[in-house]
């Protein structure tokens, strides 16, 4: 499988074009797409993985037809047990951390007959271990989770029922290869499903705002103001991440205290704090644990991971609409296909260089955008970058704060909060792009009555 139309065109001997149109053809006969995309390559469906062994088998009878037998080259039956004598070093096992010893692992014979016999019912380590397998045999031989497959998989990690080993090899598969939408998906709902929602009348969330950003980052948290301003408007906001502490003192929850946006330690709480102020931030330690330590795993991988891809789109309280900042340009129309898979209305994925939706008018952009559940793009063009002012005598909090009092004036600062307000209204509108300006203009004005 080479990932790619036009390297499949290249091994076949036939033009891109050429390949497309075939490639169309199976598609319309078998009612199937055949292949679906990856952040990094096309990956075939379970249907098509079904055709390989079968095709496979055709081919090699039809060869075996054209073929004249000789006996004279035929190599000898061979039985690798008449070749085995004792190993010149006893290897050491592998080291790990302590872990639970998988059993009952398929040889390469039994592989197929284990995989399907291995149902729900079953130890939860054994049905983590099928999905791993499924993913990882090799290249014709595995094939992407299922929507239900990958939920499967993650409630197991969520759960605290896997082993270690196979915590670390469904991540790094995952992650190397590249998360389907289907897979992104099923994750979502498993930790949707792990982190429940509180136990008492919840007011409807209108935006949910993931904040997940690097404990190297250097950059003001701006959005939170932009965060405030569209709850200032009399929307109700959730605003959900981490910094990559240890769930104690971060950069955002200092920035939250310092401009007075409710810093909770449970969902209750954050329910509670949104009815009345309309308004929360929820560190995501104070969400999930389990969550917050798989994030957690970056500093001793030192790698992102499908979980870092999952946090954008978890919307944990079923907010009617969403927007999301996510780095990789790939990822960008994944976040939005798994969306639509997930029922999501509204959706806006901002392209940032950190994983929390703040817009950079400075630089064109194109919105990636779910709009009344349909894709929906949003080209803006760059606006003229006001000076950057300088630090004097404040640390950055203090700057940041100063500015949301009015002490500071940074223009820059301004139009950079104002653009990420406008986003977020029009998203929150379902609006097109005619009602960007409109949304510009009522950010505006948000931000100028901010200390009345």
């Amino acid at each position: 499988m080479e990932g790619s139309v036009s390297r499949a065109a290249e091994r076949m001997g036939i033009g891109t074009p050429a390949m497309s149109r075939l490639l169309g053809q199976i598609r319309e006969i078998y009612g199937d797409p055949i292949f679906v995309r990856s952040s990094r390559r096309l990956i075939p469906t379970p249907f098509a993985e079904s055709l390989r062994q079968r095709l496979r088998a055709l081919a090699a009878e039809a060869e075996a037809l054209l073929q004249t037998r000789d006996l004279s080259r035929e190599k000898p039956d061979i039985d690798p047990s008449t070749w085995s004598s004792p190993p010149l070093i006893d290897a050491a096992p592998l080291t790990t951390r302590p872990g639970i010893r998988l059993e009952g692992e398929p040889l390469p014979e039994d592989f197929a007959r284990k995989l399907a016999a291995i149902e729900k019912a079953e130890d939860p380590r054994k049905r983590l271990a099928k999905h791993v397998a499924t993913t990882s045999v090799g290249i014709g031989q595995s094939r992407p989770l299922t929507i239900d497959e990958a939920e499967d998989a993650f409630s197991v990690i969520l759960d605290g029922r896997a082993d270690p080993v196979q915590v670390g090899a469904l991540l790094s598969v995952l992650h190397y290869r590249g998360e389907t939408a289907a897979e992104l998906a099923g994750m979502v709902r498993a930790g949707r499903k792990h982190i429940g929602v509180p136990n008492r009348s919840v007011p409807a969330i209108d935006l949910d705002w993931p904040a997940y950003v690097s404990p190297k980052s250097r950059r003001f948290p701006w959005f939170l103001q932009a965060a405030l301003l569209v709850a200032r408007a009399g929307y109700r906001v959730l605003l959900h991440g981490g910094d990559g502490g240890d769930g104690t003192r971060g950069m955002l929850i200092s920035a939250a205290d310092a401009v007075g946006i409710p810093v909770c330690t449970s969902s209750v709480q954050a329910a509670d704090a949104i009815a009345k102020h309309g308004i929360a931030y929820l560190p995501i330690a104070a969400m999930s644990s389990q969550l917050h330590r798989l994030l957690s795993l970056y500093g001793l991988l030192e790698t992102r991971s499908s979980v870092n891809s999952l946090m954008p789109i978890l919307n944990p309280f079923g907010a009617s609409a969403s927007i999301m900042g996510v780095v990789r340009p790939a990822y960008r129309e994944l976040h939005r296909d798994a969306g639509a898979l997930l029922g999501s209305r509204n959706l806006t994925v901002i392209g940032t260089s950190r994983d929390a939706a703040e817009a950079t008018p400075f630089r064109s952009s194109n919105l990636v955008r779910l709009v009344n559940g349909k894709d929906d793009d949003l080209f803006l063009p760059a606006i003229a970058e006001p000076k950057v002012l300088p630090l004097v005598g404040m640390t950055g909090l203090e700057y940041w704060q100063a500015h949301w009092t009015g002490t500071v004036r940074d223009e820059r600062a301004a139009k950079i909060i104002n653009a990420t307000a406008a986003v977020a209204l029009l998203t929150l509108s379902g609006g097109d792009a005619a009602q960007y300006d409109k949304c510009l203009a009522r950010a505006g004005e948000l931000w100028m009555a901010r200390r009345k």
